[in-house]
């Protein structure tokens, strides 16, 4: 009953509000970290005591240097800077490129976040990955009278229904760092035909609110406020990803070099649930396993079913192979040893990078 009082309630004051209030520049996050429904998946704090993964040989990891390859001429991407703070952008993906070491840029950063709103339920400094807690826009709520009145006395009963998390990777390039910021959704709806019940289920990522927050990241790294908001509006072409099949493995085909394709993929890794445990830009292999996208953990949903093994078994782990020559690049999915995965799950793991990459 708790749960229908408060969509109720909800619909009510939706229903007397004169207008909206979701604009990009009408954003009060507020954590709901302490919520007991909100679980962070207990695997999140072991990612920096597992190795498994290191590959052997000297290979480039996360927290070593990246060597990056020079960004080839005539692709249509956005680039505009100001100072040492410049945005980049390719299809809906951007993302910003500071003169200064990751070191420099990682406490600042995570202030950021903590001044935005939010907690930090992982900060792995040396894989370069922070993510907030699932927290609410408030500034979504209807601002009438009735919230102005009773929001200030029974301030929980009132809900967007949605809850946003951002991961942030920072990734050393040749010039300085490569900073990433993906948006991952839940929405609260009702899971029966009597209304008198509701679950947490994903909903899209947020491209808008991405960059929103990219563009206010520029701002407390030094950039206006008005310079900002001209760097974050710059546009580019939009670039298309297609699903193949190469000696009978599943791929995904993008015409871009290896630059911009690694780091397209690797956004969308970010933002469809899956966890980078480490990268080896060198290899171009990303690391990576499935969490579970639900923060109350009732209901583990498609994702869920697809990508965990049983209960008391550890999640199933992929590498997702990043390979380019001249501006062509292939995507595909390797198994845990490394070798070329064939099943049904590498045929949806493709689909999923390749929807989000168009």
């Amino acid at each position: 009953m708790k749960n229908i009082s408060r969509l109720a309630l909800l619909a009510l004051v939706a229903s007397l509000a004169a207008c909206s209030v979701l604009e990009s520049d009408k954003i009060d996050y507020k954590s709901a970290g302490k919520a007991p429904t909100l679980e962070v998946p207990p695997d999140l704090s072991q990612l920096s005591r597992d190795n498994r993964y290191a590959v052997p040989g000297g290979a480039v990891t996360a927290n070593a240097y990246q060597a990056g390859i020079a960004n080839a001429p005539g692709i249509p991407t956005a680039v505009a800077n100001i100072g040492d703070v410049r945005m980049e952008r390719s299809g809906t993906q951007r993302w910003i490129v500071v003169n200064r070491t990751p070191d420099q840029l990682w406490e600042p950063v995570k202030d950021f976040w903590q001044e935005s709103g939010f907690l930090l339920t992982t900060d792995q400094r040396n894989l370069g990955i922070m993510e907030t807690d699932w927290a609410e826009n408030r500034a979504k709520l209807p601002q009438d009278i009735i919230r102005g009145t009773l929001g200030k006395l029974v301030d929980s009963v009132y809900s967007t229904g949605e809850l946003d998390r951002f991961r942030t990777r920072l990734e050393r390039s040749t010039n300085g760092t490569e900073i990433f910021v993906s948006h991952r959704g839940m929405q609260e709806v009702y899971n029966n035909s009597r209304q008198d019940q509701t679950v947490w289920q994903p909903r899209p990522s947020d491209p808008e609110l991405e960059t929103e927050f990219l563009r206010r990241l520029m701002v407390k790294l030094g950039v206006s406020q008005e310079q900002s908001k001209i760097l974050a509006a710059t546009t580019a072409a939009p670039k298309t990803a297609t699903v193949a099949t190469v000696g009978n493995q599943p791929v995904v085909q993008i015409s871009e070099g290896f630059d911009r394709a690694w780091r397209r993929v690797g956004l969308a890794l970010d933002r469809t649930g899956f966890t980078v445990e480490d990268r080896d830009r060198s290899a171009g292999t990303y690391y990576v396993r499935y969490v579970t996208p639900n923060p109350d953990k009732k209901d583990d949903g498609f994702f869920g079913k697809l990508f965990s093994s049983k209960k008391d078994e550890a999640p199933i782990k992929f590498r997702i192979s990043v390979k380019s020559q001249g501006e062509a690049t292939t995507v595909s999915v390797l198994n845990d040893a490394g070798a070329p995965e064939t099943s049904a799950n590498a045929q949806r793991i493709v689909k999923v990078i390749a929807d989000d990459l168009k």
